[in-house]
């Protein structure tokens, strides 16, 4: 009787820990997915950016030369307003330097898909009942902290990345294939169609 009564009481335990062990790997892959759009919209941003500096200091020069060559002062006050706001932008790029953080954030997302990798193999290794309960706590013990240390160095991310990976988790199924998608990538002996 006090045998069953373990039994009951390891596989509760297992539940329990698979079931945090689900949240934990949910986190994990909106948080990696989110940097990933972090990235993409700060580098997207910067190339619209950098395609305005060269609009406008082109637009600049243009008026520079007009006013020298007989357009005067409507050339000069359109060389004057455009290069005012080519120096704003190039002002705000100096200060907030876009590619470096999109670097930061991929860096991060490249840190959280190990730890998204190491979550999913220790969801498996917890179904496939081969390790004792104990041995699998530790090793969530380390991915906790593992994240942490990501996490800390991680720049923060936006409202605007996390429903852009949102719609990519949830409606375009970024992170789900089916067998026969599966069993393309795979040699003739692993498929499973």
């Amino acid at each position: 009787m006090e045998q069953h009564s373990q039994t009951d009481d390891t596989t509760e335990s297992r539940r329990i820990l698979e079931g945090q062990l689900r949240e934990c790997y949910g986190r994990v892959v909106y948080s990696h997915k989110t940097h990933e759009k972090c990235a993409d919209i700060l580098l997207s941003r910067m190339s619209t950016i950098k395609l305005w500096q060269i609009i406008l200091s082109a637009t600049t020069t243009g008026g520079f030369i007009a006013a020298i060559f007989g357009a005067g002062e409507i050339g000069a006050a359109v060389g004057i307003v455009v290069s005012t706001i080519l120096l704003a932008l190039n002002a705000y790029t100096k200060n907030y330097d876009l590619g470096e953080l999109a670097q930061k954030h991929k860096q991060a997302a490249n840190d959280l898909w190990i730890v998204r990798e190491k979550y999913l193999s220790l969801l498996v290794d917890l179904r496939m009942r081969e390790k004792p309960l104990e041995s699998l706590q530790k090793h969530r013990d380390e991915l906790i902290e593992r994240l942490h240390s990501v996490y800390s160095g991680a720049p923060s991310t936006t409202f605007q990345a996390y429903k852009k990976a949102q719609e990519a988790l949830k409606e375009l199924e970024d992170m789900t294939f089916s067998d026969a998608e599966i069993d393309t990538f795979l040699p003739q002996e692993l498929k499973r169609g």
